[in-house]
Order: structure tokens, then sequence, then C-alpha cells
């Protein structure tokens, strides 16, 4: 990923506290990519994504056909996850998408938006907004409505 990527992520992870705190797990690409078996590699991907979970993680799909979300949505889903305790895995598919397995293993599917969206622009928008979520819980004047 290009620096920009790394420290925008950075950037909101690093605000985050200690009970919510964000950890990036990176799977690399599927070595079938360059055979051109997209299938065989979007598996292979799904099943290395699933093999760094827990039993017990709570696993959300970031898929353009999930649930669409405001940001005071974000916030009670992240209420109702710092309630439950817990890891909280949310799986980014590769260029291809995610693996059938790993939409199977999610508990919700979330949609960013309709639109496509470059791997790493996700991980910073996913971060800014588990970072608003958190300040709307709190009260904090970084969100404003």
């Amino acid at each position: 990923m290009p620096s920009w990527v790394d420290s925008g992520f950075e950037a909101y992870a690093d605000r985050m506290p200690r009970e919510s705190r964000l950890e990036l797990i990176e799977v690399p690409l599927s070595r079938f990519r360059r055979s051109g078996d997209v299938a065989r590699a979007v598996r292979d991907e799904g099943e290395r994504m699933l093999g760094s979970l827990a039993d017990t993680d709570q696993v959300v799909a970031l898929d353009v056909c999930g649930r669409k979300f405001d940001s005071p949505g974000v916030a009670r889903l992240l209420e109702g996850w710092m309630q439950a305790g817990g890891d909280v895995a949310l799986l980014v598919g590769g260029p291809d998408g995610l693996a059938d397995a790993c939409i199977e293993r999610s508990r919700l599917r979330w949609s960013l938006s309709p639109l496509t969206l470059p791997h790493g622009l996700v991980r910073i928008l996913v971060a800014e907004q588990l970072y608003r979520a958190w300040t709307i819980l709190k009260r904090h004047p970084y969100h404003r409505e």
C-alpha cells in the first residue's frame, strides 16, 4: 500500500481508546492470481482470512450488497460490539471480493457504498468511521449533526 494509506489508517487507529483498539492484519494476495485462476485465488485468500480468526470473533464482511449505516448507526454497532466484549473482525476482500466462506462466517454484511472502492481507501474509511462512532458515543465534538 502507498504510504498515504498507512498514514491515513494510523491517524485514526491511534486515536482509538485501548478498549476499542484497531489492529490491521494483512492477508497477501494469493499466488493463484498470477496463473489467472481468480476463483481459486479468492477461495485461497478467504481460507487464509478465516484462518487468522478466533472461533469467538464476531465477523463483519465489508460487502457492497450488505446493510448501509449512517454514522450514528455505526456508533450503535460499535456500542453493541463493546457491550458484547470480545473481538470483532472486519473482513475486506481483495480485487475480486470476498470468498463465499467469509460471507457465510459473517454475522453482518456492511456496505460502505454502492461504489467500488480501492482496498486502501476502505481501510481509511472504516478506521475513520469507527473513530467517529466512538466520538459519537462519548459525545466528543468531532462529529457534528
